[in-house]
């Protein structure tokens, strides 16, 4: 098969619906990792005990200038350290470090010094990009667009094999349902379907049609499981769910990913009812070998099988390094654990061989499956780290990625799009010339000085760069002497207010749970005295999470969602706000009404005492503050014209046990503007043996409408999309009635009814 290797024309590609369209992974591809390898073979068995712990040790790349410390202080190691280690065989790669010149240097050890000649495997946490940066995860979800996600992907891969990585930690697959939880940036939202669509999108665009291409590189699907589900969403929390929930909700994503092809896993940090996933053999052996096949390397989250140490699951090092690898964690990443104690746990009896060996079989044929042993430097061209590092194709494919990940959520008396003339713009808040907080959380090697601010590119499109003013007005957490005073006085001189408000990045992103999800109390105090002088305000939220807007923050004329959108975030928002660009995103979570609500999603389960009329609120499912539904729900956002949805069609009032239906729908661009939209198929099985969602996304097609345009837009539903797990642990559908909706989002839309048949 030839290699993909993608044009300034593939990065500027226009959207499609789904990701049928995408390359399929290379047909040999599991069975390269699956079948039996002679060479394998021959290689495992010349290994000393203490060669074979080495292939299975990760650590940190302390031995390059240009380090990624994005995680907990690392043990300390020199360059010559390294060597040595390397030279014996006691490394099987390096993680977070970059550049060709070491990478070869350390490879050159490697492969020509140490007594097996085994390479080493670069790895890092590209989760959105590298120096280019993109729309952080959840954000670019938001464009709901799988030919997206992959391209964004594939740009992603390429800088990063620039410059000399083979492995990336992404994507993060996990579902959601907390936005307190603090790694909702970096993950597909809170529905299980778009998880999936992405999931498969996203390892696609790493690994490419040729796992062995020097533009290509391994994925790994993390965190399994159910890290999405931690209590009260705060960070390593435990997990407490059902069997059903975790099969229904938590494990289809990386299924998805894993058809796909991906040919690594990263364990979770939390436990799954009192078992730690690091040591859970349910997980990594029953689910994931056992029952799904999979035949290629698990890796612990970093130090996460010594944290079984403080779990009060292991007594101490050896105890948790032998229940992780018996439960089915191949390689331990960081705490120098397996290198420490499996060659004793070995010797005596305690691990059995075998699980050692099948432990390194998985390591040495994903090196192999890379290429690696026939060109261990591969991703290692002096010449490729500088053309393919922010290329012109992937600089604007970051802008067009991030102007689709806007959502605008109101937009009062049309506000938007605004003038490129005649019309003094204050710009005000701490984000408006922030440049340090543009590429978002998890952005290990970013390139900020190459990024563009919301000033910068606000000024870029105006005609009279000087009828902007520009003032920060409070910090993002703390107040600024005079600073409301100052933005007072900018707002009072201008025409228009532009309040650039949200988070910073270290606000968003791992070990940032918040109890409160609203905007920080400097942030609301200046807003409520901007909105008193009573210019027509403008809201530009930088997130990496919904957000509970309150007071002046949720009665801005106009608000934009515009997550961290990476390097090129003040060129693409200045597409959206004045109009070059339609706003065409939607929301991949919902956004409740106040932080009390979490954990919130729209496909929640019914109660006996749901709140039907908004009125009634003694003796319902409600809080006492709110009602029981999101500010701006799932799937919700607005566009610059008006999109009107004729009534839910079925082709049929019933569906036969192996037959198909058709469901469609008009929807016709009424206004003035030509628009975007994203159609969304949602059911409800209404009787069932399990208490069943409210409603439940089954597809989504986007589709363009020129102004005054109609468009008829069908899905096929069939037995299977009805289906639900079931307590024996296996989907099937019920025969009955169901409600289908095709709707612009999880509460909008007429309801059609058919009834399957059995």
């Amino acid at each position: 098969m030839t290699a993909f290797t993608p044009s300034r024309r593939f990065f500027l590609r226009g959207a499609v619906a789904t990701a049928a369209f995408l390359p399929v992974v290379a047909p040999g591809l599991a069975k390269a990792v699956a079948a039996p390898d002679p060479f394998i073979e021959k290689l495992i068995a010349s290994l000393s005990l203490e060669e074979k712990a080495g292939q299975l040790s990760l650590y940190a790349d302390l031995t390059r200038p240009d380090f990624g410390n994005v995680n907990p202080a690392a043990v300390a190691q020199t360059k010559d350290e390294v060597k040595a280690r390397i030279r014996r065989g006691e490394i099987t790669g390096l993680f977070n470090g970059i550049g060709v010149a070491g990478a070869r240097e350390l490879q050159k050890v490697a492969v020509e010094e140490s007594p097996h000649k085994i390479p080493l495997i670069f790895a890092a946490d590209i989760i959105h990009g590298l120096r280019t940066t993109f729309p952080v995860p959840l954000g670019e979800a938001a464009a709901w667009d799988a030919d997206l996600a992959y391209r964004t992907a594939r740009a992603a891969a390429i800088e990063a094999t620039a410059v000399g990585l083979h492995w990336t930690f992404a994507p993060m697959v996990d579902i959601a349902r907390d936005q307190r939880w603090g790694r909702v940036v970096e993950g597909a939202g809170e529905d299980t379907y778009l998880g999936n669509v992405l999931a498969v999108a996203r390892v696609k665009g790493f690994q490419g049609n040729d796992l062995k291409d020097g533009r290509n590189m391994l994925a790994c699907l993390k965190h399994f499981a159910a890290y999405g589900a931690v209590q009260g969403g705060m960070e390593y929390n435990t997990v407490d769910i059902p069997e059903t929930t975790l099969w229904e909700t938590h494990l289809p994503p990386f299924k998805a990913g894993l058809d796909a092809g991906c040919l690594s896993v990263m364990s979770s940090f939390n436990d799954i009812s009192g078992v730690p996933a690091t040591a859970n053999r349910h997980l990594l052996t029953e689910i994931l070998r056992e029952q799904w096949g999979f035949r290629g390397l698990v890796v612990s989250d970093y130090t996460s099988e010594e944290e079984l140490i403080l779990h009060g699951y292991a007594a101490d090092g050896r105890d948790a390094t032998k229940k992780a690898i018996m439960a089915g964690c191949d390689m331990s990443m960081q705490s120098g654990l397996y290198f420490k104690h499996l060659p004793s746990l070995v010797k005596d009896g305690e691990v059995p061989q075998a699980v050692l060996d099948e432990a390194v079989r998985r390591v040495l044929r994903v090196k192999k499956a890379l290429g690696l042993f026939d060109n261990p430097y591969r991703s290692m061209d002096a010449k490729r780290e500088k053309a393919d590092v922010r290329s012109d194709g992937i600089v604007a494919l970051s802008r067009e990625a991030g102007r689709r990940s806007i959502v605008l959520l109101r937009n009062e008396g049309n506000l938007l799009p605004l003038a490129k003339t005649g019309k003094k713009i204050a710009l005000i808040g701490p984000l408006g010339a922030d440049r340090h907080n543009l590429p978002g959380p998890w952005s290990v090697f970013p390139d900020r000085a190459k990024g563009v601010t919301i000033e910068e590119g606000l000024r870029a499109v105006v005609k009279d760069p000087a009828a902007i003013t520009v003032v920060k007005g409070v910090d993002f957490e703390a107040a600024i002497p005079g600073g409301i005073d100052a933005a007072v006085a900018a707002a009072k001189a201008s025409d228009i207010v532009v309040l650039a408000m949200g988070e910073a990045e270290n606000m968003s992103g791992e070990a940032q749970a918040r109890t409160d999800i609203s905007l920080p109390a400097p942030q609301l105090a200046l807003i409520e005295a901007v909105k008193a002088t009573g210019k027509p305000t403008v809201l530009l939220l930088r997130h990496g999470r919904a957000l509970a807007l309150t007071g002046g923050a949720r009665e801005a004329d106009a608000i934009l969602a515009t997550w961290f959108l990476g390097s090129e975030t003040g060129n693409a928002i200045a597409d959206i706000l004045f109009g070059d660009y339609a706003p065409s995103g939607r929301l991949p979570v919902s956004f409740p009404q106040a932080s009390g609500q979490q954990p919130y999603y729209y496909n929640h389960r019914i109660t006996g005492r749901p709140q039907i009329d908004p009125k009634v609120k003694e003796y319902k499912a409600r809080y006492r503050e709110v009602t029981n539904e999101a500010l701006y729900p799932f799937g919700y956002g607005l566009t610059y014209s008006t999109i009107e949805y004729g009534p839910t069609m079925v082709s049929a009032p019933e569906l036969g046990w192996d037959a198909t239906l058709t469901i469609s729908a008009e929807i016709a661009n009424t206004g003035p503007r030509d628009a975007d939209e994203v159609v969304q198929l949602y059911i409800h099985d209404k009787v069932a043996s399990l208490v069943q969602p409210i409603r439940q996304l089954k597809g989504f097609k986007r589709i363009s409408l020129k102004a005054g345009e109609r468009k008829r837009v069908e899905f096929t539903l069939s037995r299977a999309d009805l289906a639900f797990v079931h307590p024996d642990l296996k989907p099937a559908a019920e025969p009955g009635a169901f409600n289908v909706w095709l709707a612009p989002s999880a509460v909008g839309g007429t309801p059609a009814e058919f009834t399957l048949k059995a």
